[in-house]
């Protein structure tokens, strides 16, 4: 009897948590489907300010995890964390559409940087906190395929309300009330900040340094797809710009799919499933950059989307296995700081490359520099340290009943 409701439980909180894994991604690409009519309705506005629609969330995300996470953890629970997050996701997310003044729509999406920069550590660290670390790599694999899947529906959804007004497509997070209802509902109300640890975490930075440098190079890596793939594509002339956004569209898919796949590969390959990542990226960029062509642009695509499909569970999978318990409240946040720089930065990164090579007389590619990223994202996995999968046997042991229950899977 215990077992059954122990199972019951375990299947609730899983999807309480993995709903939070479907809101992140949209945090600041939700609406980019409606960029060009935002663009539309302020021509007379800098468009640099409607470009920052993107990317403010990235920012405030960051921030958010820098200074912020922490001491609230200290000073809240779990769950009312979540809801503190997802208050200000489905708020300040729909409000954005409301303001005709493009400096209130910028605060909105400031502030719903905040809530995901609540949401993001809790949304994996949660994972490492209640369940043992033979159940780990498997949900993070579905937590990032819950990840794709939620790009996925958002663009679908946000692009069909934007057909109808620019303002509607805001509407689009609405869907973090499916999580606020089942955080209330299904979500243990935990403290999660061990107050015990503060002298342990002195050298925390140090100790998961190489993760964070490994998920910044899964994500300018990856992120090079879509900030120039539309470009570097029309720019070949071969495959009609009608086609562009079902490509993009399908490499997030291949990226669930990658998802689905990284807990099978971790078992399969053991230790070098590390190297998983890397060397998809390598072949998918490869192909991008010399096979051109439908052939080159479909198997390069699908390639990327499914190599950080693997590669980012791994590294949060790895990381997380190797802080305990402590997870969402030490790694996690950096984790999500670099995951979001990264995105912040690319860009940047591929502007300065280009503005290099023409400099240089040189013919260069945004490709070229994910491939050089993807060589270093290789050399980096060597230095991570394969952590144990074997559950806890302590933890399995604990008593059984009220949230406890929830602690034990």
């Amino acid at each position: 009897m215990i077992k059954l409701i122990t199972k019951h439980r375990r299947w609730r909180l899983a999807a309480s948590i993995l709903s939070l894994s479907l809101l992140t991604v949209m945090a600041g690409a939700a609406v980019a489907p409606a960029l060009n009519l935002i663009q539309e309705h302020f021509r007379d506005t800098d468009p640099i300010y409607v470009q920052m629609i993107i990317s403010m969330p990235a920012v405030f995300i960051a921030l958010t995890n820098l200074f912020l996470f922490k001491p609230l953890s200290k000073r809240l629970r779990a769950r009312t964390m979540l809801l503190i997050g997802l208050g200000f996701y489905v708020v300040f997310g729909c409000l954005a559409g409301a303001f005709s003044d493009i400096r209130l729509i910028l605060i909105c999406r400031g502030l719903v940087g905040i809530g995901v920069g609540i949401l993001m550590p809790l949304s994996t660290g949660l994972i490492s906190f209640y369940f043992t670390k033979d159940k780990q790599a498997e949900l993070m694999g579905y937590a990032s395929a819950m990840n794709m899947l939620g790009g996925v529906v958002a663009t679908l959804i946000a692009g069909g309300l934007a057909m109808v007004s620019w303002r509607f497509s805001f509407l689009v997070y609405l869907l973090g009330l499916i999580s606020v209802v089942l955080c209330l509902f299904w979500m243990p109300n935990e403290r999660i900040y061990d107050s015990g640890k503060d002298v342990k975490e002195k050298g925390v930075f140090r100790r998961y340094l190489i993760f964070v440098v490994a998920m910044f190079l899964v994500m300018v890596t990856f992120f090079i797809y879509p900030a120039d793939f539309a470009m570097e594509t029309a720019k070949q002339g071969i495959i009609p710009q009608r086609f562009i956004a079902v490509i993009m569209a399908a490499m997030d898919v291949f990226g669930f799919f990658g998802g689905l796949a990284s807990a099978p590969l971790r078992k399969g390959l053991g230790r070098n499933a590390k190297f998983s990542a890397p060397v998809f990226f390598l072949v998918g960029y490869l192909c991008l950059r010399f096979a051109g062509g439908w052939t080159g642009v479909l198997v390069g695509s699908f390639m990327v989307g499914f190599a950080n499909g693997v590669g980012v569970p791994y590294v949060m999978t790895a990381a997380s296995m190797q802080a305990g318990r402590s997870a969402a409240t030490t790694v996690m946040p950096m984790l999500s700081v670099s995951l979001y720089t990264a995105q912040f930065v690319t860009p940047f990164i591929i502007s300065a490359v280009k503005a290099l090579t023409l400099h240089l007389g040189l013919s260069g590619s945004s490709y070229t520099v994910a491939v050089i990223t993807a060589v270093l994202l290789f050399a980096c996995c060597f230095a991570i340290r394969e952590p144990e999968t074997k559950g806890d046997k302590a933890d399995s042991e604990k008593c059984t009943t009220g949230a406890e229950i929830a602690r034990t899977i």
